[in-house]
């Protein structure tokens, strides 16, 4: 199979070796590798590092390969999800990372691609799926799924205040025709809110999209698990850094994080400790880093971008 050319621009470049800190003979992990911008700037920052990279989605990996190339058995591929890195670290025989990264959501590879249909901006099949030969489609979701599912995600996903709206509307369109390109729901749901057809900064249909698209690929629940297992694969002093754009997702990294950071849980009435536990990571980042304005300027796209780091103690 011919796969399209892979173009992303890599957010945060120096913040992320900023807090990633790479070291000689250290191994490192990209649990989202895409174009492997991250991936070559943390092997050139470390000539003696190893990495792993992985992704779901085989133009990524095609990339990836392209691109790293030149550094041979320092690098290591796989086709996988990133809360599936210890399955590969164990096949590997790795015990321990000294580092790993996620840059979470998707690419602008992805985005740009009109046949992938994530995007309102082109007409194409309702696809959306970031491993493009597995799983439902969008479009399954959209002409399959029971009213109350779809608002359900639409508003749990996207915060969608007019969810119960676009999915009456939406089952009421497929009775007739099934929905199946991007241009098709882009402009029902246009349609269906009010005031959808005014000249706006943000497409109506914005939510909508990020909705399908997180549930299509189960993003929220990969975050949860592959933020926590990430933290258990790491050695002491080993650093994760997460760069969320979207609030779900950043939630969810703010929230595992405070967790593992906490020491005593034991009821303030007690006056000494009965619980004995201990934070198991470190805050490196109190508050989310946030790219600078000439980034945003050269990159549209990272503006909603917002990077967590931790140290494992």
């Amino acid at each position: 199979m011919t796969l399209p050319a892979f173009a992303h621009l890599s957010v945060m470049p120096e913040e992320v070796l900023h807090w990633l800190q790479p070291q000689d003979q250290g191994i490192y992990l990209d649990g989202t590798i895409g174009g492997a911008g991250h991936a070559k700037l943390i092997l050139e920052s470390a000539p003696g590092c190893r990495l792993i990279g992985l992704d779901r989605d085989p133009a990524a990996l095609q990339k990836a390969e392209e691109v790293l190339v030149f550094l041979g058995e320092r690098v290591s591929l796989h086709q996988a999800t990133f809360d599936q890195a210890g399955q590969v670290l164990q096949l590997l025989g790795i015990d321990r990372l000294d580092g790993m990264l996620l840059d979470l959501g998707v690419s602008s590879h992805q985005l740009d691609t009109p046949e992938r249909g994530f995007s309102f901006r082109h007409d194409a099949p309702l696809d959306m799926r970031m491993n493009p030969t597995v799983g439902k489609t969008a479009a399954d979701v959209v002409n399959n799924a029971e009213e109350e599912e779809l608002v359900r995600i639409f508003f749990t996903y996207g915060e969608e205040r007019f969810a119960r709206r676009i999915a009456r509307k939406i089952v009421a369109q497929r009775s007739e025709t099934p929905i199946t390109r991007t241009t098709e729901l882009a402009q029902l749901v246009r349609q269906t809110v009010p005031g959808g057809n005014k000249p706006g900064r943000i497409h109506p249909a914005t939510r909508v999209f990020q909705a399908l698209r997180i549930h299509v690929n189960d993003e929220l629940e990969q975050v949860r698990n592959g933020v926590d297992a990430g933290i258990d694969l790491l050695k002491p002093g080993g650093r994760l850094v997460v760069i969320s754009f979207h609030s779900l997702e950043d939630r969810i990294v703010k929230q595992l994080f405070r967790e593992r950071a906490k020491g005593c849980i034991c009821p303030p009435r007690l006056p000494v400790c009965q619980c004995n536990k201990q934070p198991e990571v470190r805050l490196l980042t109190r508050k989310g880093g946030k790219p600078t304005v000439t980034e945003i300027e050269l990159n549209a796209r990272s503006r909603s971008a917002v990077l967590r780091a931790v140290e494992r103690c």
